[in-house]
């Protein structure tokens, strides 16, 4: 009986990996450049903008990061940004656009269970452990930092 569950599962995974399409790589590859160079274009010339407003450096790199992930929220909330991750793939997901996708998307998905519940709690399951993470890996760097300027100086 054991040998007939494995032939049978030796020819299912035959007929999946015959019936799975074979991905372009190329034309993937080149979508996905194009439209991550596309969204990154649109945030320099955000930058550009913000640094003739703003004072400083730090402020001029606050608000462009604001202003794309709103931009990225309101393209996830249009449905523009599922349409583009779906043709694009990984050049819509590595940009802070994609992160603001995300997190927008997991709200938009509960919000028939309530603001708090619903919107507030996925949208930071999505989010948290990305915080947590920048958060304590700031920390760490941070202080390996401050204990190797002491040391070496």
């Amino acid at each position: 009986m054991d040998k007939a569950k494995q032939d049978l599962h030796t020819r299912y995974q035959q007929m999946v990996k015959e019936a799975t399409p074979k991905p372009n790589y190329w034309k993937n590859t080149a979508w996905a450049f194009l439209t991550g160079g596309v969204i990154c274009t649109i945030g320099q010339l955000a930058y550009n903008l913000f640094a003739r407003i703003e004072p400083t450096q730090l402020e001029t790199t606050a608000a462009t990061l604001a202003a794309m992930i709103a931009l990225g929220a309101l393209a996830t909330g249009l449905g523009v940004y599922d349409w583009l991750a779906e043709h694009a793939g990984m050049g819509a997901a590595v940009p802070i656009t994609g992160f603001s996708n995300t997190v927008t998307a997991a709200a938009m998905d509960f919000k028939q269970e309530g603001y708090i519940l619903g919107m507030g709690s996925k949208m930071f399951t999505i989010a948290g452990p990305v915080l947590v993470y920048g958060i304590l890996s700031s920390f760490v760097i941070s202080l390996l930092r401050a204990v190797l300027s002491n040391i070496l100086l």
